[in-house]
């Protein structure tokens, strides 16, 4: 090994050469973790496709992008009404036949995820705003401004996001 010159040089490229071998060390570790994890180590099994690399929807043929996972489908959301999707933070709304929006369920006064939709409203339990269901709008405060339109259409019988 090399001596360590008065300007350090020998010294720091010995911590460069260290750090990375920790490294390669570290990357290969968690890749055979990643493939164990997939298939149990068991032998003659086949490895699991990198997580880089998705695999295609089955049926696709064409290797496009998968569509849209559902939030909904139509007949979950009432007329006049709508249908809260806590989880994802969106509510979806339905003010006349075949009309759907979609909106943020975080109310815009204080950032409590509304609690119902109904009689036209969107509707807030912590202090009690209300906002339209066919814009958002504020309707009743004490929230000043819309609720956010999220990006939603309907293909075939489900709601997706757009």
């Amino acid at each position: 090994m090399a001596e360590p010159s008065e300007s350090g040089v020998a010294a720091s490229s010995r911590r460069t050469v260290l750090a990375c071998v920790g490294t390669a060390c570290a990357a290969a570790l968690a890749g055979c973790s990643t493939y164990n994890s997939n298939n149990g180590g068991i032998a003659g099994s086949q490895p699991a496709q990198p997580a880089s690399s998705p695999a295609a929807p089955a049926g696709s043929g064409s290797g496009g992008a998968a569509a849209p996972a559902a939030l909904a489908s139509t007949s979950d959301v009432p007329v006049g009404g709508g249908k809260i999707l806590t989880d994802k933070k969106i509510v979806l709304t339905q003010p006349k036949s075949g009309e759907f929006h979609g909106f943020s369920a975080t109310c815009t006064h204080a950032g409590c995820t509304v609690g119902s939709v109904s009689d036209g409203t969107i509707n807030c339990p912590c202090h009690g705003s209300r906002f339209s269901v066919t814009n958002g709008a504020v309707v009743n405060g004490p929230a000043t401004s819309s609720l956010p339109p999220v990006n939603v259409k309907v293909q075939g019988t489900s709601i997706v996001q757009a």
